[in-house]
């Protein structure tokens, strides 16, 4: 009997600890970019390319990949109660990452030419989640601002 709990346990780590968990950062930046893409509820076709660049760009993955995390990151915005289950998967990333991630959605944000309240808020939502601060998240946004 114990040795069955004992294995199930070890069962559970295993799969915790192995490779296919390795990307899901990269699950969890696109699933927030989604985030972004879906907050006026209008996904222009620029934005949906956009977003695939930007995963790219942020992610360094092809786009065979960015397509098929896009792809999981649909349903899983659309399964989902709250940012926190993405944010929280992305705090262990370096701040400059964090960073970079916000610029990105910024950049997403951007795409269509108009931010949207709602997309300014999932951005701000998503900062304060990963404890960047607001002067970075002004900064990331008037970096993009100035580049558009």
């Amino acid at each position: 009997m114990l040795n069955a709990i004992a294995s199930i346990f070890k069962e559970l780590i295993d799969a915790q600890s192995s490779p296919a968990n390795e990307d899901q950062p990269d699950l969890a930046i696109a699933c927030l970019l989604t985030e972004v893409a879906n907050a006026d509820h209008n996904v222009a076709e620029e934005e949906t390319i956009a977003r695939r660049q930007i995963l790219q760009k942020v992610c360094q993955v092809s786009e065979t990949t960015a397509d098929a995390l896009l792809h999981q990151a649909d349903q899983l915005v659309r399964d989902s109660a709250s940012l926190y289950d993405f944010t929280s998967q992305l705090r262990s990333l370096s701040h400059p990452k964090r960073y970079e991630l916000i610029q990105a959605m910024w950049e997403l944000a951007h795409t269509d030419g108009y931010i949207d309240p709602l997309e300014d808020a999932v951005i701000r939502k998503t900062a304060e989640l990963l404890y960047v601060d607001h002067s970075e998240f002004i900064r990331a946004k008037i970096s993009v601002s100035d580049h558009i």
